[in-house]
């Protein structure tokens, strides 16, 4: 069965108003999707309906037996009077974190991450990258079955964008899904198995690079070109 069943009718922030309809997809173990469009596309509301923060929706968000997710936001949340290391301490509390080895995990990620000398630090004196690793960690660390990745590359120097990627390979290789939603479509070319592509609120198209480049017919077209090409066919609809 898969990990995660999106199954979307329709859904908006207000009774009256559909910001997003016919979005139907599912996230299967080892998996890596990308989420792309442009700004205001829905990609982020799409999200929000997965997580259940949308108080109208029409459809059902499945998830497997037994599975467990984490969400990474495109903005980092912390609370105020904890230190990154209280954090981690708070999330392995309520997890249940075996404790010997939620402290091997968590000293392992903090020095993965250029992070063991601020542990004991207010996540908001961070700066904008040291926020986002931070928010990597704590997703981390719980191991969880599969990621919801709200654009996590803002804000991420080009080594700290290696550590991710190399961590989301990690977690592949573990069996873990990950939907990511992104603007950086050369990187998503790269790592992602299949693409879902959301234009005015809808579902234009999904598979992988290759059923794109046929829906397009442009058989060695980039993610880039493709994405475009059917951009610009929806708007012509």
């Amino acid at each position: 069965m898969d990990l995660l069943h999106v199954s979307i009718k329709k859904a908006g922030y207000e009774s009256n108003e559909s910001i997003i309809h016919s979005i139907d997809f599912e996230l299967q173990s080892g998996e890596l999707i990308g989420i792309i469009g442009s700004n205001g596309a829905g990609k982020s509301t799409t999200i929000k309906g997965m997580l259940g923060l949308l108080a109208h929706m029409d459809g059902s968000i499945k998830i497997k037996n037994g599975c467990t997710y984490s969400y990474i936001p495109e903005r980092p949340v912390f609370y105020d009077e904890l230190t990154l290391w209280e954090h981690l301490d708070f999330i392995a509390a309520v997890e249940e974190l075996e404790q010997e080895k939620f402290h091997s995990d968590a000293e392992r990620l903090l020095k993965k991450f250029s992070l063991q000398e601020h542990k004991h630090q207010f996540p908001q004196t961070f700066s904008k990258g040291m926020q986002q690793k931070a928010m990597l960690v704590l997703a981390f660390i719980t191991k969880p079955s599969f990621y919801i990745i709200d654009e996590p590359f803002m804000g991420l120097d080009p080594m700290a964008t290696k550590l991710l990627l190399d961590s989301l390979q990690e977690e592949r290789i573990r069996g873990a899904g990950i939907l990511m939603s992104t603007h950086v479509l050369d990187t998503a070319e790269k790592i992602c198995d299949r693409f879902l592509m959301i234009h005015h609120g809808t579902l234009t198209a999904i598979g992988t690079l290759g059923a794109f480049r046929e829906k397009c017919g442009l058989h060695n077209g980039s993610l880039f070109e493709c994405f475009h090409y059917i951009a610009g066919e929806a708007a012509d609809e």
